[in-house]
């Protein structure tokens, strides 16, 4: 979807759409105290450059992301008080959903054709900046974007080459969330260990075999046998550019997987792609209550909320966090930067690029904006404004509270390479398609995963 916002606004729309939106936070090791002074500064450098813009020439800006709904909704708004702060900048959007989203902006990175400003995923860095070619090193802007909000840890964790490629948004992982709408109606409690997963299959398939407590596509799949791995075994999925597990070690998640499928927990592949839907926040069976459960990332809480409760058969319907399913001693799970804010290489205005990454992260006006659409941001002034005025979405920072406390595995920055989770020819669909059809059993899929996943790691 592409959508050029116009600059011509009043301030006094502005002005009311700031008071009337949620802000994001995010979290960070610096003082609230530093990170509120260092907000006000922002805001008030903020402030000189517009009341300056009528003495700028005209710059002109395109900014892309993906995402749901209500993150389309609250990012235009933001840009749009972006252009009215600054009246010389015009910035054209461009979105869509995930699906295809990767393998389109990586072709118009690698032809040079790419957003002045990118939401990127953590591994396109290693994938896509060409050893720090392709995105323009934001330590070079610093004079407009306060990079001392953000975790040192995290900015190096974005550097290729030794260059900032881009700014962490926030950290997230994976967790439970449950349709207890659908849970009270079929008469089951949440699941909290495996026996109370599989009696809940049990009891969904007696009460209608259309209903499954969990729903898992291909790529969900992966994640959870590394869930389920990590949780039994107590090991990384990968470290130090090798997996940590054997062909045998992997071959009991995979026949873990299978059983839940027998044992009417998740339903087969073949009946979700069926489904005819481009994500589980946008099937029916999710919308509807038939599919109860998912295993997702918190900033994805409340796309997948807004489905269930905004339903026109079956409004209202409760969503809630469930624990995480204990399957062995350990706490599996890992954290990632979930995504990042790049300025393309190519771009004609980096600095102004960078002014609407600041803008949307450290500024308070686009943090008010923003909300939580994109997570727990990792900016202390962020975290800052979303304490002091109590904003953001609640699920979204209880989800985040909750899986930062559980979940400490670490997670390979290959992980997700396109060549592994690409829809439909990655690794992870090609595996997990063919151990659903039964055209691999659990050894053979276990071997394939493997040299799928050490051939795109060099090994």
């Amino acid at each position: 979807m592409r959508r050029s916002i116009k600059k011509a606004m009043s301030l006094t729309l502005a002005s009311a759409m700031t008071l009337s939106l949620a802000a994001c936070g995010g979290s960070n090791t610096a003082k609230e105290t530093t990170a509120a002074a260092a907000a006000d500064t922002t805001a008030a450098e903020s402030s000189a450059a517009g009341d300056a813009a009528d003495s700028q020439e005209p710059v002109e800006l395109k900014f892309s992301w993906w995402g749901g709904d209500s993150r389309h909704e609250a990012t235009e708004k933001a840009v749009a008080a972006f252009m009215e702060k600054y009246p010389y900048i015009t910035v054209t959007t461009e979105y869509g959903a995930w699906s295809g989203w990767e393998e389109k902006q990586a072709l118009n990175i690698m032809g040079g054709n790419a957003a002045d400003v990118m939401q990127i995923n953590w591994n396109w860095i290693e994938s896509y900046s060409g050893n720090g070619t392709n995105f323009a090193n934001l330590e070079d802007y610093s004079d407009v974007l306060d990079l001392t909000q953000f975790p040192s840890d995290a900015l190096e964790l974005c550097k290729a080459d030794g260059k900032l490629m881009a700014v962490p948004v926030a950290l997230t992982g994976r967790l439970f969330y449950w349709n207890k709408t659908t849970f009270d109606e079929v008469g089951v409690a949440l699941p909290t260990d495996e026996a109370s997963l599989f009696a809940a299959g049990e009891a969904f398939k007696a009460y209608n075999e259309d209903y499954y407590p969990l729903a898992l596509s291909e790529y969900d799949r992966m994640i959870f046998l590394v869930y389920y791995l990590e949780s039994v075994y107590g090991k990384p999925w990968v470290e130090n550019g090798e997996v940590q597990y054997t062909e045998e070690e992997i071959a009991t998640g995979m026949d873990f997987i299978n059983k839940l499928e027998d044992g009417h927990v998740i339903p087969t592949l073949a009946t979700i792609n069926g489904d005819m839907a481009d994500s589980l926040d946008k099937n029916a069976k999710w919308i509807d209550g038939k599919y109860a459960g998912i295993f997702e990332w918190d900033s994805s809480a409340s796309k997948f909320q807004k489905a269930v409760v905004e339903s026109t058969n079956k409004p209202n319907q409760e969503f809630v966090i469930g624990d995480f399913i204990k399957f062995g001693d350990y706490n599996g799970g890992f954290t990632k930067i979930s995504m990042g804010l790049a300025v393309s290489a190519n771009s004609a205005h980096p600095k102004e690029a960078a002014m609407l990454i600041n803008y949307l992260l450290n500024d308070p006006e686009g943090i008010e904006i923003c909300a939580t659409e994109r997570g727990i941001p990792c900016s202390a002034a962020a975290k800052t404004v979303l304490d002091e005025k109590n904003l953001g979405n609640a699920l979204v920072k209880e989800a985040n509270a909750k899986v930062m406390d559980h979940s400490k595995f670490p997670l390979d920055s290959k992980f997700e390479h396109n060549d592994l989770k690409a829809n439909p020819d990655g690794v992870y669909y090609k595996v997990f398609g063919k151990l659903s059809s039964d055209d691999y059993d659990a050894a053979a899929a276990a071997k394939a995963l493997l040299d799928g996943v050490n051939e795109t790691l060099g090994n």
